[in-house]
């Protein structure tokens, strides 16, 4: 099985809308390992692991993203390692703001 890991960063409204919570309710639904935090910059950041149809579905829902949420833009790329490293193996955490 071949395992995709993107990291994003999700643009516009997404802080105080619950979007870290509900990108950890997601992701964990869909077996998927990584990790999601707040930026200072008011952008939220994210790393996706899994299968690659499961990494594109995951990627599809954070367009919308939770209720109250106002999407303008996902930045996408492959993971750098730093990313990567802050990743658990068999698992998806919030991390603190960064």
């Amino acid at each position: 099985m071949s395992v995709t890991i993107r990291h994003v960063v999700i643009r516009g409204l997404v802080q105080r809308v619950g979007y870290r919570a509900w990108t950890e309710m997601t992701a964990l639904e869909l077996g998927l390992e990584g990790w999601v935090r707040n930026r200072r910059d008011g952008t939220v950041e994210a790393l996706f692991a899994g299968p690659a149809d499961r990494v594109t579905e995951m990627l599809n829902a954070c367009r919308q993203g939770p209720p109250g949420a106002q999407v303008e833009a996902i930045d996408q790329q492959d993971a750098l390692p730093e990313h990567a490293a802050l990743c658990r193996s068999g698992d998806f955490v919030v991390l603190p703001t960064a």
